[in-house]
């Protein structure tokens, strides 16, 4: 595990951290600009100093300081992924992720093949930094943090500095670093889109506290952080598995534990494990089975918690049995229906709202599970027509 207890005041900003952190996988510190997300992880680095507390990743004590430990940066294990990919512009790639094997203490479990592989580096290896693209540099960054043999990997919002294209072309490859290196790695952003594809633990951090911690789908799924997730990017989480494609509509029909849902064409062969992001407010409710209705992933449940926002909006938190799903709607739709715990209704949900974004590769283990066996559950009635 992963401990972090510990204090520093850096101006005006208190940092208090107290979270326990699982020790593989992806954990994701997420909050807005300022909050004090690269503050922390510069404190597990070694590069700031705490005034109090401790910090232990596995049976390495860091920093105490009631003991008066305080391990030097090269000490500690760290490869450290910053915005900007620092490489050495007089290095070809191979020369900079030389440098990151030449650095490494302790056994080289992870091995340059297979970073080059993981990262798709092999056709870059001769270039020098300037004939890169930006995607490009941000993955060398990562190979040659790697190459160092760390214990942990620290990335402070390493898809910041690119735009849209240059982060779709990178995320791929941290989901797949995720999945093939046995290391934990501490994820800074402060986009919904990236933490939900990537984490598999989320930590919320907000003027200098760390006001929320758990498992990515529970964090999301609480109504009470909708505030500082963010009003109209806030929701649930679903684990689902690719059932099969429609090449004649380019959809693709994903089961998860109750139901089944339908989404743009995503590639991946049929069983592939990938974790679905559904906004509260992309999910419309109504009493009765919708029919003459375009949308097609209608799906059954049971009111469990309504909770009313300031202004015109409540939060509608309904069970479809073994899984939750939030839906934002008014106030006045919610006295309109007639809605209080208990009450059945049927959840909504727009196949174009699950695009890309929403949409990303799940690093969860396999298990046998209806999702996985190809057959229906008994109570898994939802419609994808």
């Amino acid at each position: 595990m992963i401990e972090l207890n510990f204090g520093r005041k850096l101006g005006a900003l208190d940092l208090q951290v107290d979270v326990t952190l699982p020790s593989r996988g992806v954990s994701a510190l997420f909050g807005r600009s300022g909050a004090g997300k690269s503050s922390l992880i510069n404190a597990v680095a070694g590069i700031v100093r705490p005034d109090h507390g401790r910090i232990r990743v596995g049976e390495r004590v860091f920093y105490d300081r009631d003991t008066g430990t305080d391990l030097p940066i090269e000490a500690r294990g760290i490869g450290y992924v910053f915005q900007d990919a620092r490489l050495f512009p007089h290095l070809s790639v191979a020369g900079n992720l030389r440098y990151g094997l030449k650095r490494a203490r302790g056994t080289h479990a992870v091995g340059w093949d297979s970073v080059v592989e993981v990262l798709g580096l092999e056709h870059l290896l001769d270039r020098r930094p300037w004939n890169l693209s930006g995607g490009e540099r941000q993955r060398v960054a990562i190979g040659r943090a790697l190459l160092r043999q760390p214990t942990l990997l620290l990335m402070d919002e390493p898809l910041a500095s690119l735009d849209a294209p240059r982060k779709a072309e990178v995320l791929p490859y941290i989901e797949r670093l995720a999945r093939e290196f046995a290391l934990p790695v501490l994820y800074v952003s402060h986009s919904i889109e990236e933490v939900t594809r990537l984490a598999d633990h989320l930590v919320i951090v907000s003027e200098g506290r760390t006001v929320a911690s758990g498992e990515l789908s529970d964090i999301m799924s609480r109504p009470e952080h909708a505030p500082l997730i963010g009003r109209y990017e806030a929701g649930s989480v679903l684990d689902c598995t690719v059932l099969q494609h429609n090449d004649d509509y380019a959809l693709t029909t994903l089961r998860f534990a109750d139901g089944q849902l339908r989404v743009p064409r995503i590639d991946l062969d049929p069983g592939a494990p990938v974790r679905v992001r559904i906004r509260a407010r992309d999910v419309a409710l109504a009493l009765s089975r919708p029919m003459d209705v375009s949308i097609v992933n209608k799906l059954p449940g049971r009111v469990l918690q309504i909770v009313p926002r300031d202004g015109p909006y409540a939060d509608v938190i309904v069970d479809l049995g073994s899984r939750t799903l939030r839906a934002l709607i008014t106030r006045e739709s919610c006295d309109r229906l007639g809605l209080q715990p208990g009450t059945p209704v049927w959840t909504m949900v727009k196949s174009v709202a699950l695009d890309s974004r929403s949409v990303g590769f799940s690093r969860r283990p396999r298990s046998a599970s209806p999702a996985q066996d190809g057959q229906q559950t008994q109570d898994a009635p939802a419609e994808a027509d």
